[in-house]
């Protein structure tokens, strides 16, 4: 009975002094996140993957959808095809293809150094833990060292256990436009397999004249490359 006593006393001592351990810094937690990244690009040969878009604006009550098929080869970039759009006129023929030209040209190695989260570009401050997904995380501050519109101004969250990004809150470094008064999203990730992919984007941008406008993306049917046509029909028969 001691014994077992004894025992329980030792383990809430040791529990009370996890508790009490000091978080690694940010430059440790970002050099672990930096490592997964670059195993998790070694060993994923790219993939293909679906995406909804759905933009809206309340103030002129206009609403836009469109789905798109996306494939990401080895390198990181990205190939976009439009399978539908439809709703609102200015967004499906302006605002959609923008967008995936954007991620496009910034999906090119030249230009994703550019908005890679590593020291080079930000500032790094663990501010704190969080629990996302029933999944523990730190709270990093990032604070970019340049103006760059390819940068954020804002905090991550990074797994505890596989040092993956599991979201994004802030805003760009740079307001993109004179139009653009503000611009505010969130990025969530998830575990697809083995690989930390995205999982869904929520943004809301303050455009002069037109007002708030929200548009979300959502990810699903993610892929390997190479997969055979029975596994491409089945994602393509379970679209909603």
């Amino acid at each position: 009975m001691r014994h077992n006593l004894m025992l329980c006393i030792s383990a809430l001592a040791l529990a009370a002094s996890a508790l009490r351990a000091e978080p690694p810094s940010a430059d440790q937690v970002i050099g672990r996140m930096i490592e997964h990244d670059r195993e998790m690009q070694s060993s994923l040969e790219g993939y293909t993957a679906r995406r909804r878009y759905v933009l809206e604006n309340q103030r002129h009550h206009k609403r836009a959808e469109m789905l798109v098929r996306m494939k990401c080869v080895k390198d990181g970039s990205k190939e976009f095809e439009i399978v539908s759009s439809a709703g609102w006129g200015i967004a499906s023929k302006h605002v959609f293809p923008r967008l995936l030209e954007a991620e496009t040209d910034a999906s090119q190695p030249g230009y994703r150094n550019r908005s890679r989260i590593v020291p080079e570009n930000y500032s790094f401050q663990v501010v704190g833990t969080d629990i996302v997904n029933d999944r523990p995380a730190y709270v990093i501050e990032v604070t970019p060292k340049t103006s760059n519109k390819y940068l954020i101004k804002g905090k991550i969250w990074v797994d505890t256990e596989e040092y993956a990004i599991v979201r994004i809150d802030g805003q760009p470094a740079k307001t993109p436009s004179f139009w653009t008064k503000s611009v505010h999203f969130v990025h969530t990730y998830a575990k697809q397999g083995p690989f930390w992919l995205p999982l869904s984007d929520e943004s809301v941008t303050d455009v002069r004249i037109l007002g708030a406008t929200d548009l979300k993306i959502d990810y699903f049917g993610y892929l390997p490359n190479g997969a055979t046509v029975s596994q491409v029909e089945s994602i393509e028969r379970s679209q909603p």
